[in-house]
């Protein structure tokens, strides 16, 4: 299993320093309670419960709705560590199991009061002070066999905090259950930093009249960018067909093509990814699309742009239906173009996916858009457009995950890079890690009813 595996390699490599086994054939040291006695679940300990028969803690309601209840236990933990979270969860007769079935660990001082970080947020909301620790949400993985579900992940303990309470709730559900198994809290060694250099570029390419005259216009930017040691430059939207003279449809080939052939010998020149806004044509189908190349020069995939304005539509463009999100070196990357900025729904939809940068060419938005999509979903936004600087509109830059520009052009041919730690979480006041509450706190949405 997934989390076992984890444990193991940790074993092998030396960095699993210790382990608690939070249940290990008796309830010890577990207590269950509720913000409400009347609104209480059932509680039950089963000793050979599980998929290794090593005890499980089973939570269950009856007809009832709005019963919220949890197990918790406080165990030792050293203040500065690095610590790997890791559960087996049961669910059944559920609907929303992110809702209902979290996971959460509190990091405590020897007082029992919330632990401090000892860095200064850097975040909009009280900027430069020190926050308070907030509760930690371990993330959903994959299922697994028989319905168990691994729920995991690596958190940094504030160096205040002398203890640790973890907490497994149950919200909500009525006639359902939820058990839970082999939870361990384990020290590990503090992961490498995952620096990425991310960089765009602001131009708009000369008059043309074929495709690779155009994609040829951005090989002296991309250079200028891997001088930079950047690993992951973004390009603007239908970069072939800008001021090209031509349709849309007169841009289109296929992807793979000659265009993502010419960006996969540059990204395999300069060892880098490229995200470059193309145009496909699939048959008599046209796409407005964002390419992902890398820096081995081939495809990695492709996005085809969901939100299309009228002038699309008349021209004949179809939109797409998918929001895919890829694996790179560095990280999971999604991508979205130009109009998608104007709704959420494609942005939360990457981010929901996994996304921690989106690529984002686009011809014109509203900056104020971008700022949302990147702090709305705690992700990195990488836009690249062919707005003016001087018409107070699109901005090429980088969005931090508070939705500030981390770097921005200022000029036409100008070339911005941005260096980031996707490792490090963008902590607020109040409301903590917000990327990893997304998925316990977002509301499930149903289609709507005309």
């Amino acid at each position: 299993m997934v989390i076992r595996t984890f444990l193991i390699s940790l074993l092998l490599s030396g960095s699993l320093i210790a382990s608690d086994g939070l249940i290990s054939g008796s309830a010890d040291g577990w207590t269950h309670t509720g913000p409400r006695e009347d609104a209480l679940p059932e509680f039950k300990f089963l000793p050979k419960g599980g998929p290794d028969q090593s005890g499980s803690l089973l939570t269950s309601s009856d007809q009832r709705k709005g019963l919220h209840g949890w197990w918790e236990k406080t165990i030792a933990v050293e203040g500065g560590r690095t610590y790997h979270f890791s559960a087996l969860r049961k669910v059944v007769n559920v609907e929303y199991p992110r809702r209902t079935a979290v996971a959460r660990i509190f990091w405590k001082d020897a007082q029992g009061r919330a632990a401090v970080h000892d860095f200064a947020a850097t975040t909009t909301y009280r900027e430069g002070e020190k926050p308070q620790s907030e509760p930690e949400y371990p993330a959903d993985g994959p299922e697994q066999i028989d319905g168990w579900t691994t729920v995991e992940g690596v958190f940094r303990c504030p160096p205040s905090a002398t203890q640790a309470r973890i907490e497994l709730s149950y919200r909500w559900a009525d006639q359902a259950s939820v058990e839970w198994s082999e939870v361990r809290l384990a020290a590990i060694e503090t992961p490498k930093s995952r620096k990425v250099r991310l960089a765009t570029v602001h131009f708009g390419p000369a008059a043309g009249t074929s495709n690779a005259d155009k994609c040829e216009q951005f090989a002296p930017l991309i250079a200028k960018a891997a001088e930079q040691k950047a690993d992951f430059v973004v390009l603007p939207e239908t970069l072939t067909y800008f001021n090209s003279g031509r349709s849309m449809a007169d841009c289109g080939e296929t992807i793979p093509g000659p265009s993502t052939d010419y960006f996969g010998t540059l990204a395999k020149q300069h060892d880098l990814y490229i995200v470059a806004g193309l145009v496909e044509r699939e048959q008599h189908r046209i796409f407005n699309v964002a390419v992902l190349i890398g820096p081995d020069g081939k495809v990695v995939g492709k996005y085809r742009k969901v939100a299309l304005p009228r002038t699309e539509i008349d021209a004949g463009v179809e939109a797409g239906d998918d929001y895919p999100v890829f694996e790179t070196r560095f990280g999971k990357v999604g991508m979205m173009v130009c109009y998608d900025g104007f709704y959420p729904e494609v942005a939360r939809e990457l981010s929901n996916r996994g996304a921690e940068v989106i690529a984002f060419p686009v011809w014109g938005c509203n900056p104020l858009l971008a700022s949302a999509r990147a702090c709305e979903n705690h992700v990195y936004v990488v836009s690249s457009t062919y707005s003016d600087i001087a018409s107070n509109w699109m901005i090429t830059a980088i969005y931090g995950r508070d939705g500030r520009p981390v770097a921005k052009a200022k000029g036409w041919g100008d070339v911005v890079i941005a260096e980031v730690d996707l490792g490090q979480p963008a902590i607020w006041h109040s409301l903590g890690d917000f990327h990893a509450e997304i998925l316990r706190h977002r509301p499930p949405v149903k289609p709507a009813v005309p």
